[in-house]
């Protein structure tokens, strides 16, 4: 965009035209996530005080600000659209922790995982949209190029926090507060079935259970104490790393430069090239949510990965050996090879790793813990989200395109990070999942693990409190048969 160039860019030292330096161009892509990160990190505490849904609202508010201090920069202060979108990152962090939270704690076990994934489906709306008005307004000689997609960036934000007042609280909330009909009400809506329906009835059930224990040691819960519950620095460090190797899959790296990288191929108009990214990902993304359902977790996370692992190998050797850097004219063949294996990149990331880590970041913490370490897990995607996004110009500009070999092997530790440590939570309860998790059940066979009637399981609150509640019968009779299940034997198959 030539007006923004102009605007808060450098003059080139022959005075043809106007560019950014890596450090500029690197705050102003960057900036953004340290506000995300931040944003993540205190959404949690206060979801908890004021709960999931106002929360969002209020969020939605802070982003709106920072919209409108990035408007309404003047020329030449850059400066001043790096803080407007450091403010808009505080909005963008919280609601990217509270939307898949407020998911997590409302959608029936059957179908939370498509409907998680949903946020991952509107992300890459969000990006092919903008792609598209970029592409609309690049052209534009004065402000209107800048300016118009981030007000509409500011009508989509204004959806979101209206349309929320209109949405009850998550059920799980409501009860943890108090509001134990409210959560009926809002559970029995949102499943489609009586107020004395069975699944109505099983699942308030679990809740209860959770609820009452957690009530008994409420008063000694502290943050540190998130550390230090059952197999809780096991499931934070999971988190973490899943939403750290979600960014090292290179995903960004197009969605980021891929109008620097493809131009680099010769292409024209490389934000032609973006629009067709843009629109792999947006409708691979519907993929990605009859996947998450018919093929679980594990097994779309794993394969995923090793579809994403060839493409980047295919890629980053095309790049750098067959590509003519210099003249990539001289080399037509190659520029449109990076452009069909960055495709089939991008369908194997809309269709797994993009929609699928939010669900099972939602899906990992008991109540008790669930928005800080959320908290947690989302600040360590966009901490990798800056790093990226900074540091990406800096390593391109040295290695070229081999930076692709990076993330394929960052890719193949991955899927092993997924085989060896996450449980399958495809049609299971919150509740559930919390249960294989403290009982150690071994996650290449979660998928055959048979749950026990809600009153049996072992959870996090009964572990916390210490009592005969939490280390007697119950307890052992899951051990005994978690023994069982996974002790060796002639039969024993080794499934995923």
């Amino acid at each position: 965009m030539r007006d923004f160039q102009e605007q808060f860019g450098q003059r080139n030292k022959d005075g043809s035209g106007y560019h950014f330096s890596n450090v500029r161009s690197g705050l102003i892509v960057a900036l953004l996530s340290i506000g995300t990160l931040m944003g993540a990190l205190i959404g949690g505490p206060i979801a908890d005080r004021i709960g999931r849904k106002w929360s969002i609202f209020a969020w939605c508010l802070v982003l709106h600000v920072g919209l409108i201090v990035q408007m309404t920069a003047p020329h030449p202060k850059w400066y001043q659209i790096v803080v407007g979108r450091w403010i808009a990152g505080l909005g963008v962090g919280a609601l990217s922790l509270l939307v898949p939270m407020y998911q997590g704690e409302s959608a029936p076990r059957q179908i939370r995982g498509a409907l998680i994934s949903t946020y991952q489906l509107f992300i890459t709306l969000g990006i092919f949209v903008a792609n598209c008005i970029n592409f609309g307004t690049e052209d534009r000689d004065n402000t209107g190029s800048w300016r118009i997609p981030m007000g509409i960036s500011f009508l989509w934000v204004l959806i979101l926090g209206f349309g929320i007042i209109f949405f009850p609280e998550s059920p799980r909330y409501d009860y943890r507060n108090g509001k134990i009909e409210q959560a009926k009400r809002t559970m029995t809506k949102l499943y489609g079935v009586s107020d004395n329906h069975r699944i109505v009835a099983e699942e308030l059930a679990e809740i209860k259970v959770k609820h009452d224990e957690e009530m008994l040691h409420a008063a000694t819960t502290r943050y540190i104490d998130m550390f230090t519950g059952p197999r809780m620095a096991y499931r934070i460090a999971l988190g973490v790393t899943l939403q750290m190797l979600q960014q090292l899959t290179g995903a960004n790296y197009f969605f980021y430069y891929g109008t620097v990288i493809f131009k680099s191929t010769g292409i024209n108009n490389s934000f032609v090239t973006q629009i067709i990214l843009g629109g792999v990902n947006f409708g691979s993304t519907f993929l990605g949510l009859y996947i998450v359902e018919h093929y679980g977790r594990r097994k779309s996370l794993i394969y995923g990965a090793a579809w994403m692992f060839v493409c980047f190998m295919i890629f980053a050797s095309v790049g750098h050996f067959s590509l003519d850097l210099q003249t990539p004219e001289n080399t037509p063949h190659s520029g449109k090879a990076l452009i069909v294996f960055a495709c089939l990149f991008i369908l194997g990331f809309a269709t797994t790793w993009g929609p699928i880590v939010w669900t099972i970041i939602a899906e990992l913490y008991p109540s008790r813990y669930r928005s800080n370490a959320m908290a947690l897990a989302t600040a360590s995607n966009w901490f990798w989200n800056f790093l990226l996004g900074f540091f990406t110009p800096f390593i391109v500009g040295d290695i070229d395109f081999r930076y692709g070999y990076i993330f394929a092997g960052c890719l193949f530790l991955a899927a092993g990070t997924v085989y060896f440590f996450v449980m399958e939570g495809q049609g299971r309860t919150l509740e559930e999942v919390d249960t294989m998790y403290i009982t150690h059940v071994v996650p290449w066979k979660s998928s055959e693990w048979i749950a026990p009637p809600p009153e049996q399981l072992v959870t996090t609150e009964r572990l916390v409190r210490g009592d005969a509640a939490g280390t007697g019968p119950d307890l052992e009779a899951s051990e005994s048969a978690r023994r069982k299940e996974t002790a060796p034997g002639p039969t024993a198959d080794h499934t995923e």
